[in-house]
């Protein structure tokens, strides 16, 4: 009987070395942040308020009358969740009307951004951004064989508009992602900014606003920008304001003809029952669950001032979350924030860290750890 070759793994977590992996995968790591069990994590920009029991019970009685039909494949359109998402998209856009048409939605954005480069990415194609930014973006280009380009931002976080033009006319992407407010900084776009790389630009154009919730008073959303660029995909998710990071909903608006071309790349019956019930039943909720968006906000800004109070820097922020430093050694101070019970993000710009903003008692307890690790 032969006796089969012990599983070698050059590092945790990377394909075992027997498996006929592809090549460009042979030495990735899964994509996560770590999940550790402590008092207080501050770590996947999560919503720390739930829904209230009056939304928990009308998104349980959704799903039950979803269960009834689970025998039945679910509506592949989401004909219906589209139309809510028009409707909160036009009423959260003054100026921006909608419909289902122009709307697209899939499972959390990670699926939307890998759905647009299947269909304008690909073998023979390049995507775009401007670093540091979401760090999932080159995966996303990898796992569709597009060529990946990262540009780099000013000191600030900001756009070298003429610097980014200028990488663009150079390269010519299919796909440029820009993302505002911009995961790990928490910095939004300037507008003018953004009209010109729209108007630079040979292909589509991505604006991430995962976060738009959260933007601050005047800052605007690229929505606004739709009518007049065929080739603008604005992206959201109800992860973070809603507060439905476990339903796993991203959706996008655009062109009619971009959906349709989505449409051609989606796996059948991509979003199942349970989930558009879920996200239809939580937009029934939408004033309640946003109205903790404001306290939010306050809260992060007084986090902001906190951390400077510290004598730490910190990028303006326009998420739930800060980005602060700088750090010799920031993997240590993370790991002294874990030991004392507060697990943060390292992530982003070398010597930085990233902390999501939790109730006033959390943060309290991220300060008192973090002033006993810097002191």
């Amino acid at each position: 009987m032969s006796v089969p070759e012990p599983e070698r793994r050059p590092r945790p977590g990377t394909p075992a070395e027997w498996l006929p992996i592809r090549d460009e995968l042979r030495d990735e790591e899964p994509y996560g942040a770590p999940q550790i069990d402590v008092p207080v994590r501050l770590n996947t920009n999560e919503n720390p308020y739930g829904p209230s029991e009056t939304a928990a019970a009308d998104v349980a009685g959704a799903v039950r009358a979803a269960a009834l039909e689970l025998n039945r494949y679910p509506d592949r359109e989401a004909t219906a969740l589209r139309e809510g998402l028009a409707a909160y998209l036009s009423r959260d856009t003054p100026g921006v009307d909608l419909d289902a048409s122009r709307v697209w939605a899939a499972n959390g954005s990670n699926e939307i951004m890998q759905q647009v480069l299947q269909a304008f990415g690909g073998p023979g194609r390049t995507a775009l951004s401007f670093a540091p930014t979401y760090s999932m973006y080159p995966e996303y280009a990898r796992n569709t064989h597009t060529r990946w380009v990262a540009g780099r931002r000013r000191d600030d976080f900001g756009i070298d508009v003429d610097a980014a033009v200028a990488l663009i006319d150079a390269e010519q992407p299919d796909v440029v992602f820009l993302t505002s407010p911009n995961n790990p900084t928490g910095t939004a776009l300037d507008p003018a900014h953004t009209r010109a790389v729209l108007d630079a630009a040979p292909g589509m154009v991505v604006v991430d606003e995962a976060y738009a919730e959260f933007r601050r008073a005047g800052t605007p959303s690229a929505l606004e920008l739709l009518a007049g660029h065929r080739r603008l995909i604005v992206t959201r998710t109800m992860s973070k304001a809603f507060a439905l990071a476990g339903g796993r909903l991203g959706y996008l608006a655009a062109h009619a003809d971009v959906v349709d071309a989505l449409r051609i790349v989606r796996l059948p019956y991509h979003l199942s029952s349970v989930t558009q019930a879920t996200a239809l039943a939580a937009l029934q909720h939408t004033d309640e669950l946003l109205a903790n968006v404001d306290a939010l906000r306050v809260e992060r800004d007084r986090t902001a001032d906190r951390l400077r109070e510290l004598g730490l820097t910190v990028a303006d922020s326009d998420a739930n979350f800060v980005l602060f430093g700088t750090f010799e050694d920031r993997h240590a101070t993370w790991q002294g924030l874990v030991d004392r019970g507060v697990l943060i993000r390292e992530t982003g710009p070398l010597g930085w860290l990233r902390v999501s903003i939790g109730t006033p008692s959390e943060m309290d307890a991220f300060f008192t750890a973090l002033q006993e690790v810097i002191a």
